[in-house]
């Protein structure tokens, strides 16, 4: 099977970026689940074949296999179509990458770890708190280091927001202001067209699309823990009764397709008649490599050419959360599909010392005392475009650090490890049992 020219491309991108680091030892990973997070993870590897090497793969798709295959060179028999017969078979790696969909991250999760796999477990961990206790209690039990993908934990610019709390410049944090615009055409995407418009298949919308941001919360809040937590979410305008007058049931056959925000012409062919064929274009055509004829195919017959307003999403587009902290700390955080920005959060932090704002990859301190502002902007070097939109300095970060804490076994360097990641995905179902039962959830956090 041969590569397209722009995935040859950013092959030999990758290989040019190379660095020699003759002191780690190769850490060899399996990949289950190689769609979007298992090839972004994956890419690694590419970049750095001298710290990681992929030499399994397991995927239901036989056209994912292959990619991976030819891409990294894996041997026929590591090619599965089950993950089952790679985690009853003799242990041949190191660590495994776990990217299946989200109610599929459990039990190949307990499967490796106590195969004696080192883990890195997308997120969320699972769609039940239970599944994440047994999925901890299984990597405790194995020796084995976990990491759950909350990315944003690995942005430098996140971690140095951290820093500054931490430091003391804007003395005792008090409140803490969280806001996430999803993206209209991300929304339309994923959430109402896609593999997460439906709890009961994937899972709700602020474990999904937000246990990112909790997650953060959490972590900004320091040694206090969660006491109360409300929560108000609803599934706003994609609903039939909102359908246009005249709109068909598919974009392609829709005489008023032109002027629709949501139109799948707009969000797919239009992007693909330009070349651009990554995500969100790539994930319609999960068997073949994306281009008009196989987009357009998929547009005719599968799910993502659907009417916004004819398909069968239950998931939250609006959702807030509000949270008490011990010392008197508040949170509140917000979520929004309805949005230009995409993924990219803005977040204000009020201390009792100043106050710590951060939107645009920028961070502005306001000291009360000097009434003057710093602003921080944190550069790095990582290669380009290897993740997703909002976060792919995040994304390269993650793996690198696993990679890192699994070459010197050493959990410290994982900034999303079992414990501290339980507690805030806890946090994130008291938050939906708030929402649907209508009350203020008083959080018990012991275990």
């Amino acid at each position: 099977m041969a590569l397209p020219p722009q995935e040859e491309q950013a092959t030999q991108m990758c290989r040019s970026e190379r660095k020699a680091d003759n002191m780690s030892p190769l850490v060899r990973f399996i990949v289950v689940g190689a769609s979007c997070r298992g090839e972004i993870y994956s890419r690694y590897a590419l970049i750095h074949p001298d710290r990681a090497q992929v030499v399994g793969v397991a995927d239901p798709r036989k056209f994912a296999r292959t990619k991976f295959q030819q891409l990294y060179n894996i041997a026929d028999d590591n090619l599965y179509e089950d993950w089952r017969i790679l985690a009853e078979r003799e242990k041949c790696a190191d660590a495994v990458l776990i990217c299946t969909p989200d109610t599929l991250h459990k039990e190949p999760a307990v499967a490796f770890a106590k195969k004696g796999y080192h883990v890195l477990l997308e997120k969320p961990m699972a769609t039940t708190a239970e599944d994440c206790i047994e999925i901890v209690a299984a990597c405790s039990q194995s020796g084995v280091l976990l990491c759950v993908g909350h990315v944003l934990r690995y942005d430098p610019t996140i971690r140095k927001i951290k820093e500054l709390i931490d430091s003391g410049v804007i003395g005792d944090v008090i409140h803490i202001q969280h806001f996430e615009p999803v993206g209209f055409y991300h929304f339309a995407h994923s959430f109402v067209r896609g593999n997460w418009r439906k709890e009961a298949e994937s899972s709700f919308a602020l474990l999904a699309k937000s246990c990112h941001d909790i997650d953060l919360i959490h972590q900004w809040a320091g040694a206090r823990r969660c006491l109360k937590v409300t929560s108000f979410g609803f599934v706003s305008h994609f609903s039939q009764q909102n359908k246009p007058t005249g709109a068909a049931v598919r974009c392609l056959d829709c005489s008023i397709e032109n002027t629709c925000q949501y139109s799948a012409s707009k969000i797919y062919l239009d992007r693909v008649k330009k070349g651009h064929t990554g995500w969100p274009v790539s994930v319609l055509c999960p068997n073949s490599f994306p281009d008009i004829e196989t987009v357009t195919e998929a547009l005719r017959t599968g799910p993502y050419g659907r009417c916004v307003y004819e398909c069968d999403n239950d998931v939250c587009s609006n959702q807030v959360v509000n949270m008490e902290f011990e010392g008197g700390l508040t949170a509140a955080f917000s979520m929004v599909a309805f949005t230009e920005d995409m993924c990219k959060r803005k977040t204000t932090i009020y201390g009792s010392k100043g106050e710590l704002s951060f939107k645009d990859d920028q961070i502005r301190v306001f000291d009360f005392l000097t009434q003057k502002a710093t602003t921080h902007v944190v550069k790095v070097d990582f290669p380009m475009d290897f993740g997703l939109p909002g976060h792919a300095q995040a994304d390269y970060f993650l793996i690198d650090s696993f990679i890192s804490a699994v070459t010197n076994n050493d959990p410290s360097l994982i900034a999303s490890g079992p414990e501290e990641t339980l507690q805030s995905h806890l946090l994130v179902f008291e938050a939906e049992r708030s929402r649907l039962e209508s009350r203020v959830v008083q959080v018990n956090q012991s275990r």
